[in-house]
């Protein structure tokens, strides 16, 4: 056989085998679309993306009243080329998580938390007007009723979240609005996380105030009940008066440090 005869025969011979291997990755790519659901949420796409997390510096308010980061700046642009800061960090700061270990003698910490998790359709329930009214208010099991009734079922996997309008008193004392004796913001009643472990497929519930129990709780009902299950979640969320109340979807960027009870978070929501 003549040397460009050869040359062609193995030209078409390797054609014809890439053509076989793109062929059979385009079957694999679409039978693994087929047979994997994304979330209803995530499904349709998103056409605008929020930050649902606080900025963080030693002003924010924390729930003991001492700043809870501290920033030391080791090296500098000016001097040396590039800038560097070491952080003090107390990890339930700002917009953070609280991992199951934070409330259990040996559930998940924050770096164990899994990754289907942290993408989440998200059930946002508004009790902002009676928050104006009383400060102690509490999302309870009539409120989570009430928004099945308006929006269906909870998801499996969802995050459910309290918007109590707190987020805009960050900037000042009422955010803690400590009277001396207690403080005083809304959070979930215990009931109401009971609920949410029995009656549904929910892995976070999120609060825009400093905790998950409502300020005056000297037990942390709710955080016992919700955190030992293998559940988190997210206080001092930001910015829930930009999602509607079903629809949406949160990413939650979880630290990932070994053995954390939580940690600062960077948090969005996809609409």
């Amino acid at each position: 056989m003549c040397d460009i005869c050869v040359m062609n025969a193995v030209k078409d011979k390797m054609l014809s085998r890439r053509q076989f291997f793109t062929a059979t990755a385009a079957a694999g790519a679409a039978a693994a679309l087929s047979t994997t659901a994304a979330p209803p949420a995530l499904a349709a796409g998103a056409s605008t993306v929020e930050d649902l997390t606080h900025t963080l510096d030693a002003d924010f308010p924390t729930y003991f009243g001492t700043p809870g980061i501290e920033l030391e700046q080791k090296f500098n642009f000016a001097d040396n080329g590039f800038n560097l800061f070491t952080m003090d960090l107390n990890e339930h700061t700002g917009t953070h998580i609280d991992a199951p270990l934070h409330f259990s003698a040996d559930g998940n910490a924050v770096d164990e938390i899994p990754v289907q998790d942290l993408i989440a359709p998200l059930c946002v329930i508004d009790i902002a007007a009676r928050a104006a009214e009383d400060a102690d208010a509490q999302v309870t099991p009539e409120d989570i009723k009430a928004w099945m009734s308006a929006n269906g079922d909870i998801p499996d996997h969802a995050c459910v979240a309290l918007y109590s309008g707190w987020g805009a008193k960050t900037g000042g004392d009422e955010f803690r609005n400590f009277d001396g004796e207690a403080m005083h913001f809304p959070g979930f009643h215990v009931e109401a996380a009971q609920m949410l472990i029995e009656e549904t497929g929910a892995m976070s519930i999120a609060s825009d105030t400093l905790s998950l129990d409502h300020g005056p709780s000297a037990d942390f009902a709710t955080h016992y009940a919700w955190l030992p299950t293998g559940r988190f979640g997210i206080e001092n969320i930001a910015n829930l008066d930009k999602m509607p109340a079903s629809g949406a979807t949160i990413i939650i960027g979880a630290p990932k440090h070994r053995g954390g009870s939580g940690g600062p978070a960077r948090i969005f929501g996809m609409v």
